[in-house]
């Protein structure tokens, strides 16, 4: 009789034999990963998401031009032709008013920001501009984010004395902290106490629970402290500092109140903590079924070691790739935990099988990891082969799943040592055989092997049938893939959220105006034409269009503030850009409130006031800023500006009508055809911008991403005159970016696996039925979403990514052991009826535990738990329906490509 395999391949992976030789270094090896592992683990830092750099340069520039038209002729267009050529950059943004030119480049995600600055600073020198025209470079770092702000109130001093002592105790304390990048005062009084100084000339207005800078009734003075951290320090670290530093100060300054008014911090522990606890509660599930299935401690504890072990492993090479404890590489860990201990109870049920004969432990080590070598082997390298090309994809999806794809793969590999060596030797030492004749538990389990026995007989004579419920089952899990919502990043409960205004700028001016005219009897008048936002910015006139925008924040607050959920409300008037005509309110909902995130801000909503000319959009906090506020967004592109602005304004008005389209705005809302206000352009052409948020369909079910995305394209399409042209942006054109990106990842995993898998078979049919047998996991991935109402997005195609490198492991532990059967001369049946039954116990075994371990992230609980659930729902439904069909296809299909193709055995 010929082998089936070489001998030399199940040899050469049968490290086990050495490590049993060598007992005690194989002891002391692991005891110095667990020291090395503890150490790492204490390096790593807390996090929401992993460390992604937007790198953007503003080019900030003005000339003498009264009309947004000249500035874009004369200003915009000379600087975009020199700065469109300049190598990594991705996008060309900019926006003309009269007067001033504001052109954003955008680089891929990893470029170093002073050396594109330096670049941009170099072009512009070669650029001959108009006389009087000025410009400035400003570098953005959109991780350079406000992670903390404190509301600073004193009845006892005036605003002055307040703004000075803030500066001079509590900003220059706070600036000196480790990654605080700067301190931004707001609110702070100008010279002329009867006015406030616009952002153009660095200040802010702000209110703080319905509290203006000065109230004079109460002589409460009121200021507030904004936190910039670095790009590169870590939100959490950052936070706690300024904390520490706030509760010194509070005690040094018993006469000022600071009063935190918003953080980053608090959802990100809460959310951190949340993932934890599910890796924890994942452990205990996995640990605890092994025993009913094994009956014996000591094979239990064997098995349950293989996690604290691999995970000791897994943080060395977190902390060597510089990964934070957020929420993918801790969703990568709770994943993982059912599978790491896989293959130790791979290894230990075949072990005890061996002692159970009658061999002693050592002998049974031998023979046991021998035999299961080949197999515990090939399921972990395909399940690598799975995950290491994500960690190796490129662009923003690649940044922000490369901690994922290396986090599971160390650990998978860790696992796979750890059964390999740690895993025998323990036994040896620990396992011995059973006293009693035959345990009740082998009685249940000769039971239920035995009914799966008479099933696989039925289904060896009735293979058509088999196959076809397969495929059948397949096809119906490929029809319900439209009706499952698509989404991109699910929406959170987080208790903050922001409402954001718009003013036009033209009619706010013209109020302001108007005011200072009736306050100081016609004394001046100006020419909106020729005033543009930079010259609104430094004019030092006695109208105030902040002022005027403040009178609109405190219309929304009015409305906010009467909510019982409501905790905070913390109103900033005036961008970091110095556009008096923008403000946002920050709301803080309560701990123990009654109503859910998303459901309040729909109710505002419909209560908050329409106000003409002020688009009001009640916002979701961005979980990265990529600069981009809606998630839902569609550029139109052409030369026409009459054109653009119809287009836009019959897509805007058509698509508020329907449910679910909320906060639609579109750029240039003010340019009429005799007046042109403001001039979008998208890479050196001309556009203009539709932005909207996802509203409700119905209680309690928002509008998906995808379905918006679609209705709005085919809106837009059937509503755009010739000349204008359609294009994807926001998180519907990323959603296109992961699925294209997840499918060229999938298919270079798949062509891993079967390399792997033929390498390590030395045959190409067997990878071809474990190839086969991974789309019977994707049959109750899918039923598994449409049941719990998941969106199928970014995060449950990483539960189908996951379920892909797992869900081969049955088919392989099946076939290896149909061949080992063969090799030692039983016929192919008999070998399926021999193999099948004897698998079944740790195929059930693994299956359990990987499934439980998904029970504490897919149940829904903590903060955080819509981007942890969705991705269990489809692992556990997934696999839930690849065991109960592989069990009997895989067998099945062994047999028809036997059948079609023999093998050579005698």
């Amino acid at each position: 009789m010929k082998p089936i395999y070489p001998k030399s391949v199940r040899d050469r992976f049968n490290i086990s034999q050495w490590a049993i030789q060598h007992s005690w270094l194989t002891l002391s090896f692991w005891i110095g990963v667990m020291v090395a592992g503890i150490l790492a683990f204490t390096s790593l830092k807390y996090a929401l998401f992993p460390d992604i750099t937007f790198p953007v340069v503003v080019v900030n520039a003005t000339a003498p031009l009264s009309t947004a038209l000249d500035t874009e002729a004369k200003l915009t267009k000379p600087l975009e032709q020199r700065l469109q050529n300049l190598p990594e950059v991705d996008d060309v943004r900019s926006s003309s008013y009269p007067g001033q030119s504001v052109i954003s480049l955008e680089s891929p995600v990893g470029t170093n920001l002073d050396v594109s600055t330096r670049k941009v600073e170099d072009a512009l020198k070669q650029v001959k501009l108009i006389s009087g025209a000025e410009y400035k470079v400003i570098p953005f770092n959109l991780n350079e984010s406000a992670v903390i702000s404190y509301a600073i109130e004193s009845d006892k001093q005036s605003l002055q004395d307040l703004s000075n002592l803030t500066k001079q105790k509590i900003i220059a304390n706070i600036s000196k902290l480790p990654g605080v990048l700067k301190v931004v005062l707001l609110g702070e009084p100008t010279q002329d106490s009867n006015s406030t100084s616009l952002p153009g000339q660095g200040a802010t207005l702000i209110r703080f629970n319905s509290k203006d800078a000065m109230v004079q009734s109460t002589r409460l003075s009121t200021i507030a402290i904004q936190v910039i951290k670095r790009g590169d320090a870590n939100t959490l670290e950052v936070v706690g500092r300024v904390e520490a530093e706030v509760e010194k100060l509070r005690l040094s300054l018993p006469d000022i109140k600071l009063t935190l008014a918003s953080t980053q911090a608090e959802f990100i522990r809460k959310a951190t903590q949340s993932t934890i606890d599910s890796l924890i509660e994942a452990i205990v599930l996995s640990v605890v079924v092994i025993y009913p299935f094994l009956r014996n401690w000591q094979a239990t504890i064997i098995s349950a070691l293989a996690i604290p072990v691999s995970l000791m492993g897994t943080f060395i090479v977190m902390a060597m790739f510089g990964f934070n404890l957020e929420t993918i590489t801790l969703l990568a860990l709770a994943l993982v935990i059912g599978s790491i201990i896989d293959d130790a109870i791979v290894d230990v049920e075949n072990i005890m099988r061996h002692i159970d004969r009658g061999e002693t432990p050592r002998q049974a080590a031998l023979l046991a990891t021998s035999e299961i070598g080949l197999t515990v082997t090939a399921a972990t390298l395909t399940a690598v082969a799975v995950f290491l090309p994500i960690g190796l994809m490129g662009n923003v999806v690649g940044q922000f799943f490369k901690p994922f794809g290396i986090t599971v793969s160390a650990a998978m590999l860790t696992s796979l040592l750890v059964a390999r060596t740690l895993s025998p030797v323990l036994a040896i030492y620990w396992i011995r055989g059973k006293e009693r004749k035959e345990a009740e538990e082998q009685k249940k389990w000769g039971y239920f092997a035995q009914k799966y026995q008479d099933l696989l007989k039925w289904s060896l004579q009735h293979r058509k049938i088999v196959m076809g419920l397969a495929v059948l089952s397949f096809l119906v899990a490929i029809a319900i893939i439209p009706i499952i919502p698509k989404g991109f990043i699910p929406k959170l409960d987080r208790g903050e959220f922001n409402v954001t205004y718009t003013a036009s700028l033209t009619k706010l001016v013209a109020q302001s105006q108007q005011s200072a005219q009736d306050a100081l009897g016609n004394i001046f008048s100006t020419d909106l034409n020729s005033l543009s936002v930079a010259g609104v910015a430094s004019s030092n006139s006695l109208n105030n269009p902040l002022n005027d925008s403040l009178e609109i924040a405190k219309k929304l607050e009015n409305i906010i503030i009467k909510n019982a959920d409501v905790e905070n409300i913390f109103v900033t008037i005036g961008s970091r850009q110095g556009e008096v005509n923008k403000g946002t309110l920050y709301v803080k909902l309560k701990e123990k409130r009654q109503i859910k995130t998303g459901d309040l801000q729909e109710k505002l909503r419909s209560s908050l006031p329409q106000i003409p000319d002020i688009t009001i959009s009640v916002e979701d906090i961005q979980f990265v800023d990529s600069g981009v506020q809606k998630p839902l967004q569609i550029a139109l592109k052409g030369e026409n500006l009459k054109s653009l602005n119809q287009s836009a304004k019959a897509i805007t008005e058509r698509i508020q009508k329907l449910p679910g389209f909320v906060d639609v705005t579109y750029t240039g809302l003010g340019n009429t055809n005799d007046n042109i206000f403001q001039i979008e352009r998208l890479n050196n052409q001309r556009v203009t911008y539709i932005s909207a948020n996802l509203g409700q369909i119905n209680l309690g079910q928002n509008l998906s991403l995808g379905a918006a995305t679609e209705k709005l394209v085919s809106i837009a399409k059937s509503t755009i005159t010739p000349d204008v042209q359609l294009a994807l942006e926001g998180d519907s054109a990323r959603q296109n970016e992961v699925l294209g990106s997840f499918t060229w990842t999938l298919l270079l995993s798949a062509i891993c696996i079967i390399i792997v898998l033929i390498l390590l078979f030395g045959g190409w049919q067997d990878p071809i039925i474990i190839g086969i047998s991974l789309p019977l996991a994707i049959v109750g991935a899918i039923i598994s979403l449409l049941l719990t109402k998941s969106d199928f997005g970014m995060i449950s195609l990483i539960g189908f990514v996951f379920l892909l490198g797992i869900s081969n492991k049955n088919a392989i532990l099946l076939v290896d052991y149909i061949n080992q059967m063969r090799k030692q001369g039983l016929n192919r049946e008999e070998a399926i009826l021999e193999a099948a039954p004897t698998r079944f116990r740790p195929i059930m075994m693994t299956t359990a535990s990987t499934i439980l371990g998904m029970v504490p992230i897919a149940l829904g609980i903590g903060a955080g738990f819509e981007l942890r659930s969705p991705m269990a729902v489809s692992i556990a439904g997934g696999l839930i329906s690849s065991t109960i069909l592989s069990l009997i296809v895989v067998p099945t299909l062994y047999t028809i490509l036997d059948d079609w193709f023999p093998r050579n055995s005698s």
